[in-house]
């Protein structure tokens, strides 16, 4: 299968999910929690605080793991990302991933400790899509 199509078709599950699971580690033990995602082509952005446990995991350990796509529906594929996880505090980025929701966690959009995470995928797999079976492409 083309590289080509396989991007399409997971920019195309990216473009439709939103909540995914993000997973860190933290002296060797995993951690997971729910997150909001935002996508430019196959790059996944997220929010966070930099003074939550989660800064502090990925600051010790950056690379993640995240779980984004399934629906309880007939199609319900998904994608697995493996990737290292960059620290964006550019308030372009900010500014473009904030939404109305956020002020319930941040006060404005300048807050100081309101930074992007973008997630450098090293491989994506394509998970219960049967055009795209056992596709995983290594970046």
């Amino acid at each position: 299968m083309e590289q080509e199509k396989a991007i399409e078709r997971i920019t195309e599950i990216l473009n439709d999910s939103k909540i995914g699971i993000l997973s860190t580690a933290k002296d060797n033990v995993p951690n997971a929690r729910y997150m909001w995602f935002y996508n430019d082509g196959i790059t996944l952005y997220a929010k966070t605080n930099d003074e939550s446990p989660k800064f502090e995991e990925i600051e010790e350990n950056p690379q993640g793991f995240v779980l984004l796509g399934f629906h309880d529906e007939k199609n319900h594929a998904f994608v697995e990302y493996y990737g290292e996880i960059e620290v964006i505090r550019d308030q372009e980025t900010i500014d473009w991933l904030w939404e109305d929701e956020d002020k319930d966690f941040f006060d404005n959009q300048e807050n100081p400790h309101l930074v992007a995470l973008k997630i450098n995928p090293s491989a994506i797999k394509i998970m219960n899509d049967d055009e795209f079976q056992d596709v995983q492409l290594s970046l």
